[in-house]
C-alpha cells in the first residue's frame, strides 16, 4: 500500500508527460507556425545587428537618444519600435504609454545601465528581471517590457522564454509538470520568473519531440495548446487554418483602462510599484463584480485629495458599482 502510494506521482508525471508527448507531435503539421517563428527570429538577429550591445558592450554607450524616442515631432525610437512589431504577432500585447519611451530618452544614463545588466553573461536571469527598472517611470511596474528587452538580448542563450507574464508562466507550469513538486513562494519577481522559466525549459528538453525546438517555438506551443485565461490564441490552430493576428479582445481592454488607472495612482505616488503589480494580479484573478469594486476603491484613492467635505451625504458616485450589462473603465 504505502509503494503504491508512492508510486501515484510517478505514475500521473508518466502520463502527463506522454500527454505533452502527443500533442507535440500533432503539433503545426501545416509548418504555418514554425516558418513564422523563422521569420521573426531572422527580424530579431537583424535588430542585434543594429544593436549590437552583447558582441560589443562599448556601443551600448553611442546609443542614440533618438533610437528611443525622437523629437520635434514626438515618435517613438527605432528601438522600442522593434520591440512592439516584433512582439504583437506573437500574441503578446502589452499597453505601453509613449512616456515611458520617452522617459528613457530623459533618463539615458539609467537605460544604458539596465542594458550593462541585461547583456551581462555573469547575471543570472533573476538579476536581470529585479534590476531597478523601476529608476525609469512606465517600466518597473509588471517588467513586460523589461522582460521583452531581456529575452531580445539573451534568447541565444536559450535559457529564457520569451513569455512576459509570471502568472502565464504559473499556469503553463501547473499545466505541464506537478505542482505540488513546484516551489510557490519566492522572495522577488524575478526569481519567481527564473523558477517558472527554468522548470518549463526543464520539460521541453525531457521530451524528444520537443528538446531540439527553439524557445520562442515551444513558447507559441504552449500559448496555443494551452491558452492562459485571460488571452485568447493567435496565428494558426492545429488544423493549419488561419486565425486573426493581434485581436485585441475585451478582457484586454478592461486591462488596458485598468493598467492606466494603476499607471496615474503611481505617478501620483498613491501606490508604490509593489502594490501595482499586486493590484493588477488581484484584478487578473477576481470575476466581473469583484473587478468593479475594486475598480471603485481604487478611484476613490486616486479621487482623495479632490474630496474637500468628508461629511457630506453620500450620492450614487460615492457607492461601488453594481453591474448589470459590461461597463468600460
Amino acid at each position: 500500500m504505502y509503494l503504491a502510494l508512492i508510486m501515484i506521482p510517478v505514475v500521473v508525471r508518466m502520463l502527463r508527460s506522454n500527454s505533452i508527448q502527443e500533442k507535440a507531435n500533432a503539433f503545426d503539421k501545416s509548418g504555418l507556425i514554425k516558418r513564422e517563428v523563422d521569420t521573426a527570429l531572422g527580424l530579431l538577429k537583424e535588430f542585434r545587428k543594429k544593436f549590437p550591445f552583447v558582441e560589443n558592450l562599448r556601443s551600448i554607450e553611442c546609443l542614440d537618444p533618438d533610437k528611443l524616442f525622437k523629437l520635434n515631432p514626438d515618435e517613438v525610437g527605432e528601438f522600442f519600435q522593434f520591440l512592439e512589431n516584433y512582439f504583437k504577432p506573437l500574441g503578446y500585447l502589452t499597453f505601453v504609454s509613449s512616456n515611458v519611451y520617452r522617459n528613457a530618452r530623459l533618463q539615458i544614463g539609467d537605460f544604458k545601465n539596465l542594458l550593462r545588466t541585461v547583456v551581462d553573461s555573469r547575471k543570472a536571469l533573476a538579476q536581470k528581471v529585479d534590476a531597478p527598472w523601476e529608476k525609469i517611470g512606465g517600466l518597473g511596474q509588471d517588467k513586460q517590457l523589461a522582460k521583452k528587452i531581456i529575452y531580445c538580448f539573451n534568447y541565444e542563450s536559450r535559457t529564457v522564454l520569451p513569455i512576459l507574464s509570471n502568472q502565464h508562466l504559473r499556469h503553463f507550469v501547473n499545466r505541464v509538470i506537478d505542482a505540488s513538486s513546484v516551489q510557490s513562494k519566492y522572495y522577488s519577481l524575478g526569481q519567481e520568473y527564473e523558477h517558472y522559466t527554468a522548470e518549463l525549459l526543464k520539460a521541453k528538453n525531457s521530451l524528444s519531440t520537443t528538446q531540439g525546438w527553439d524557445n520562442l517555438y515551444f513558447a507559441r506551443f504552449l500559448c496555443h495548446i494551452y491558452p492562459p485565461p485571460d488571452s485568447e490564441p493567435v496565428g494558426a490552430n492545429l488544423s493549419g487554418e488561419r486565425k486573426k493576428t493581434n485581436e485585441v479582445t475585451d478582457e484586454q481592454l478592461d486591462m488596458q483602462g485598468f493598467i492606466k488607472l494603476l499607471s496615474e495612482l503611481q505617478k501620483q505616488h498613491k501606490i508604490t510599484g509593489e502594490e501595482f503589480r499586486e493590484n493588477r494580479e488581484l484584478w487578473v484573478q477576481q470575476k466581473h463584480n469583484d473587478r468593479d469594486v475594486l475598480i471603485w476603491r481604487l478611484k476613490q484613492l486616486l479621487n482623495t485629495e479632490t474630496k474637500t467635505d468628508s461629511n457630506s451625504p453620500r450620492n450614487q458616485s460615492d457607492e461601488p458599482p453594481k453591474r448589470t450589462t459590461r461597463q468600460k473603465l
